[in-house]
């Protein structure tokens, strides 16, 4: 049975919001720089997880699972690609 009312799409879209609200005040506040960053890499993973979840639906087809081990995989690469780099470049090892 199909639904009605998207409500995951609404509740999806409404932490959207609270998350953008909550990165916003990282600009609007005097927080330090370091507290700054953190706060905005966790809403911005936040965000691109519940991106992912919510309105890309990658977990509702049957090949979910590769899907989640692909973006699991690419975030790996992309982490070691950055350490790597700045243990070359920057840390002098």
């Amino acid at each position: 049975m199909k639904e009605l009312f998207p409500a995951k799409q609404v509740m999806g879209f409404v932490f959207s919001l609270v998350l953008t609200v909550v990165a916003m005040l990282v600009y609007f506040t005097n927080m330090s720089f370091s507290v700054g960053m953190i706060v905005l890499l966790v809403t911005a993973f936040a965000q691109a997880l519940l991106q992912l979840v919510v309105f890309m639906h990658a977990g509702e087809t049957k090949d979910g699972q590769s899907i989640y081990t692909t973006i699991f995989y690419g975030a790996i690469i992309a982490l070691v690609t950055v350490f790597g780099t700045l243990l070359i470049l920057l840390w002098d090892m």
